[in-house]
């Protein structure tokens, strides 16, 4: 486990999927979901897919390829490029093993900072390959719900901007046919476990780049995203966390199992091409 420290944070993270597995404040409050029986992971990575495809295969030139919810590379070590005392990164290439699954080449690099208050978490994908790159990307941290120290007071996120949009859901994990209206409330979403009773909130025309995810009376955490133009919403009734992850595409439409390069939601990068996205989290002054 790699670990690293700011004055007013620290945060663990592992090779396996570069993924962040606790983020405490001074206090040694755990802002981050433990992983426990409910759902083993913590912040997975999800590349090159978000959410799942069609008979979780991918078709390109014709060929079809098993390609599992949310992709592979949550499940691979990452190789560990910097590491100091308040920042790291670790990055992913493909291999034989990526190939045989997802014919493309790639290079994917991720760099967690902590400045203060705030974890910064970046993401770089690259193409270093002669053909174009078709892929997904983001992110999935699960943060506890209810927030340290707020047993029985009741939680909301307030949008940094009025979300009027209806929202998607999902059927089989796929993309349900249509919107539906949204349960958010102007710039407020009051949380229940009944919002999640059919899966994720799928925000696919979100205004907002930052949220407040808080409890009554404090704590709070301040959320943002850059570069992500989806964002999903995701809990299990009766589980003890909430996933705030912002996306680069989504689920596959139901009844869509075309050729993977046009599927909804991905970007193409042509070669030696870049994108670049990212998100952060602080711990509210005064509230954590």
């Amino acid at each position: 486990m790699i670990r690293i420290a700011s004055s007013a944070l620290a945060a663990e993270l592992s090779p396996a999927g570069a993924e962040l597995h606790g983020l405490r404040d001074a206090a040694g409050q755990d802002f981050l979901w433990d992983g426990g029986p409910a759902w083993p992971r913590h912040a997975p990575v999800l590349f090159p897919i978000v959410g799942r495809l069609a008979g979780d295969a991918l078709t390109h030139a014709g060929q079809r390829y098993p390609m599992r919810q949310h992709g592979f590379a949550r499940d691979r070590d990452f190789t560990l490029v910097e590491q100091m005392a308040d920042r790291c990164a670790f990055r992913l290439a493909d291999d034989a093993a990526s190939q045989a699954i997802y014919p493309f080449a790639f290079a994917l690099e991720i760099r967690y900072a902590l400045e203060g208050a705030r974890l910064v978490v970046e993401y770089r994908l690259g193409n270093p390959g002669t053909a174009p790159l078709p892929a997904s990307i983001g992110a999935h941290p699960a943060f506890r719900w209810p927030l340290p120290g707020a047993a029985g007071r009741p939680h909301e996120l307030v949008f940094d901007r009025a979300e009027p949009a209806p929202i998607r859901r999902l059927v089989d994990g796929l993309m349900r046919p249509g919107p539906v209206p949204s349960p958010i409330e102007g710039r407020r979403l009051p949380l229940a476990e009944a919002l999640f009773a059919e899966d994720a909130m799928i925000l696919d025309q979100v205004e907002s780049r930052s949220l407040d995810y808080r409890a009554e009376g404090g704590p709070a955490l301040r959320f943002a995203f850059h570069g992500f133009p989806h964002l999903g919403l995701w809990s299990k009734p009766g589980a003890g966390f909430l996933c705030i992850e912002p996306w680069q595409g989504f689920a596959s439409p139901a009844g869509w199992d075309g050729e993977f390069a046009s599927k909804p939601g991905l970007v193409s990068l042509p070669p030696g091409g870049e994108f670049r996205a990212g998100w952060t989290v602080e711990v509210l002054p005064g509230e954590g």
